[in-house]
């Protein structure tokens, strides 16, 4: 077996067990103990692996945030089908609370009800809104995160626990079983305290945010009522939800 070979091979080891010896890879391609340290200098040199004491592991990867309009562009098809089915559920008097991610944004762009009480912390949200007659805007005041667009900070908390709303409108950057998931603490913790405000908890999330954690969690799975996703996820997520008494929403696209 050629080296390059040899080095998809040890990839694909490490990408299924997380972590490989030297000693492993004498055995698994019979190679002298000289010939896996090289072929470890040179998958270290090549950025893919991480040497340890004797072996290898991957190095973590992380998804990059991109700033509030890089993320308007991406999967933008599936959000506007999320936003529609979320905005459908909206009724006449409602008061919801929508917060700052670009899927809840696809969901203020469709809302068509008259008469609505809306509280929001993002200045975006609240731009949209404004061109809708009918519908009562409440700006949380806080902090302005200026690259994603939203206010944060103790003011913002504080203010929303005056509310008591029917419906949140939650995005999330993951999904798992580990529960709901952000980049932003701050972003979280407001988050949070509107979950805790309201009588039904509505997540919005594109198949690719299914299964995965982010850096801080923000709720349990137990504290959401419903997830509206653009993809009917694996049996394994299904169950999952069940578990956690998550009823499963699927915006699907209309046929003309």
């Amino acid at each position: 077996m050629y080296q390059e070979e040899r080095l998809i091979s040890i990839l694909d080891y490490l990408k299924e067990n997380k972590r490989i010896t030297a000693d492993q890879i004498c055995s698994l391609y019979d190679v002298s103990k000289d010939t896996a340290r090289r072929d470890l200098v040179k998958l270290e040199e090549q950025k893919l692996i991480i040497r340890t004491r004797g072996g290898a592991i991957l190095p973590s990867s992380h998804t990059e945030i991109k700033d509030y309009q890089n993320r308007l562009q991406t999967v933008s098809y599936e959000k506007e089908l999320i936003g529609k089915k979320a905005a459908s559920l909206i009724r006449e008097g409602d008061r919801i609370i929508l917060d700052a991610s670009t899927t809840v944004q696809a969901c203020a762009e469709f809302i068509e009800v008259k008469n609505a009480a809306i509280i929001t912390n993002s200045i975006n949200q609240a731009d949209i809104l404004s061109t809708k007659p009918g519908i009562h805007i409440h700006l949380l005041g806080g902090e302005l995160q200026k690259e994603h667009r939203f206010l944060y900070g103790s003011s913002v908390v504080e203010k929303l626990s005056k509310y008591q709303v029917d419906k949140v409108f939650i995005g999330v950057v993951g999904i798992s079983e580990r529960g709901l998931s952000i980049a932003h603490e701050e972003d979280g913790m407001v988050k949070r305290k509107m979950i805790s405000q309201a009588n039904q908890v509505i997540a919005l999330a594109d198949h690719s945010k299914l299964g995965v954690t982010d850096f801080f969690l923000y709720a349990d799975l137990h504290e959401i009522d419903l997830l509206i996703t653009d993809k009917e996820p694996d049996k394994a997520f299904r169950d999952l939800l069940d578990k956690h008494n998550v009823e499963l929403l699927v915006a699907e696209e209309e046929m003309e």
